[in-house]
């Protein structure tokens, strides 16, 4: 009931900032029954076809994209197992479809105590399986009391959220304690599950399933495609600035102003975190001086007379990982803010000379690894980030330095796939009842 109280009043208070946002850039417009009441019967029947199932829930974008290889697998080892899978973002939701048909995705219910029972009930799961950290106390506490198991995989608990977490543990310990397992992505993490109340003999360390999701070869049809309609060639030096927040944008192409005439065959391609931005992109790159040439317009065909005064923007949904492929030098934005970082194994599998800033919080041991293997460089700022790209142009040996690197980190670290899934069919614990926060 606390819960229910304290998520009612922060929707009433973030509602005028939620209507900006429905009107302005079109967000949180789908889904909305199913986010405040729950799946209905006809809902719960379309998922499942009226069989017990495993639930994941990946909250958006990101954590979608871990999904394809896992429940391959999982399908390719338990034939007879129904996977439903929620989100709960639009962008997320689109990918999920895209991946699963729309006959096996659904928005996850707001963690209200009504909208989760509702889809418990009708959905029937064996196993929650929650990507990363989405720890909702109604969702973790009801899904036990209904006898399910509820597992984190590719678990990541930062150390700031972790504190967090402690500041409250009279509240938020005994969601900790009922989760039946998590597979975490380092020793961090893991201590830090501890801390906050899971008990060790319910974890392991699997690794990071990012290592298994990121490309191997630039080989793909995908990315043929990509180059294809950029019109890129042999001659050409690509730069990819992905995921990125404005400054970042901004920065990049004061370097490519400041380098460009000194080496022609130089070409950008843009691509920024979130699709409201688009247009805002695209006006920071013509006011920049720079010609843009939108993705979306010319999805077909672009027939591309490549200048070095033109930006590729990239304003489109679930392409960046295709991109990365075309990139001979890559930097991965989030990174310079607050934002704590995007996964740089996609360029790192792809061989390319990657970069990224000095704020990686979210993706820590990933980072540290590929630096300490000498496979990316982290800068601080403009200047640096501009010397590192300077470097790479200069000296095209040094791309195929950090991209050998790079892929050779990747190839070692795999295997938390299987790891995973190991662990997922293995528990076998009774579901331990708990009070609803």
């Amino acid at each position: 009931m606390l819960a229910n109280l304290a998520y009612l009043l922060a929707l009433t208070l973030a509602s005028p900032w939620i209507l900006y946002r429905m009107i302005c850039h079109q967000r949180y417009r789908r889904g909305g029954r199913e986010k405040l009441w729950g799946l209905s019967a006809a809902q719960g029947q379309r998922l499942t076809a009226g069989q017990p199932c495993l639930w994941v829930h990946a909250v958006s974008v990101g954590e979608v994209n871990l999904l394809p290889r896992l429940i391959e697998r999982i399908e390719r080892q338990e034939p007879n197992q129904r996977i439903v899978v929620s989100t709960s973002t639009d962008t997320g939701y689109d990918l999920a479809v895209k991946h699963f048909g729309t006959d096996r995705v659904f928005f996850c219910p707001l963690d209200f105590t009504w909208a989760v029972r509702r889809t418990l009930r009708h959905l029937n799961p064996q196993k929650v399986v929650l990507a990363e950290l989405e720890l909702w106390p109604n969702l973790i506490c009801q899904s036990r009391r209904h006898g399910a198991e509820v597992i984190v995989i590719n678990a990541r608990l930062s150390d700031r959220s972790c504190r967090r977490y402690h500041q409250f543990s009279f509240l938020t310990k005994r969601i900790f304690a009922s989760l039946t397992w998590v597979g975490c992505q380092d020793k961090a993490c893991f201590a830090n599950f501890a801390q906050c109340g899971t008990p060790r003999e319910r974890m392991s360390v699997t690794g990071s399933l990012k290592f298994d999701d990121a490309p191997h070869s630039r080989e793909t049809q995908e990315v043929k495609r990509c180059r294809q309609w950029a019109a890129i060639t042999t001659k050409h030096q690509v730069w990819v600035v992905g995921s990125t927040q404005m400054d970042e944008e901004q920065m990049a192409l004061r370097i490519y102003q400041a380098i460009q005439n000194h080496h022609p065959d130089l070409r950008m391609i843009l691509v920024p975190r979130h699709k409201e931005r688009f247009a805002e992109t695209a006006g920071l790159i013509t006011r920049s001086g720079f010609k843009v040439r939108r993705r979306s317009t010319d999805s077909e065909q672009a027939d591309l007379q490549w200048q070095n005064d033109t930006v590729l923007l990239i304003d489109t949904i679930g392409e960046l990982r295709h991109w990365w492929g075309v990139a001979q030098i890559a930097t991965v934005g989030g990174s310079f803010g607050d934002r704590g970082g995007q996964n740089m194994l996609e360029p790192a599998g792809y061989g390319a000379a990657v970069s990224f800033g000095p704020n990686t919080r979210n993706f820590r041991q990933i980072a540290e690894c590929l630096i300490d293997n000498e496979a990316a460089v982290r800068v601080d700022d403009q200047n640096e980030l501009q010397a590192f790209v300077q470097r790479c142009l200069d000296d095209p040996s040094r791309i195929d330095a950090l991209g050998r690197a790079a892929q050779a980190v990747v190839r070692q670290h795999g295997g938390a796939t299987e790891r995973t899934i190991a662990a997922i069919f293995r528990q076998a614990m009774p579901p331990k009842r708990v009070q609803a926060a």
